[in-house]
């Protein structure tokens, strides 16, 4: 088998944001130690025009926030236009072969309100099959 499921992990990261503009909130931080890429998922659940939704992600050496640098590159952002043009889409940016070991996705809202949904991670291990992690409460697999 060739899926998804035996190709990557999944894991949720964060809880659901309330709408904002001025919105700084980290995801779990992510051992990226055995994995070759991390990917991050966030929607935007509702939008004011003008307001501004952003996810970066972060770096360090250690498991802290403190400490934690920019990932130049690794930055993903849209402008709303109209009230409630980015809701019902979603934010994605993946960091490949990070340079440091533990990782973390910051969602930022400026100028007027951004709502963001829950974020999930997915990860490609550098050996497979992938193992699913706790947040994971059950998966299936179908063929045709």
């Amino acid at each position: 088998m060739h899926g998804l499921l035996n190709n990557a992990e999944v894991r949720w990261v964060k809880a659901a944001v309330a709408a904002a503009n001025n919105t700084d909130s980290n995801s779990a931080i992510i051992d990226t130690q055995g994995y070759e890429s991390v990917m991050f998922a966030v929607p935007v659940t509702a939008s004011v025009a003008t307001g501004v939704a952003k996810i970066q992600l972060e770096e360090n050496d250690a498991n802290a926030d403190a400490g934690m640098t920019v990932v130049d590159a690794a930055v993903a952002s849209a402008v709303s236009g109209a009230t409630n043009d980015l809701a019902s889409k979603v934010l994605v940016v993946e960091y490949f072969k990070p340079r440091k070991r533990y990782v973390q996705a910051v969602i930022t809202s400026t100028v007027a309100n951004i709502a963001f949904g829950e974020m999930v991670a997915i990860l490609v291990p550098l050996q497979r099959p992938a193992q699913q992690g706790s947040t994971v409460l059950a998966k299936g697999f179908g063929q045709g």
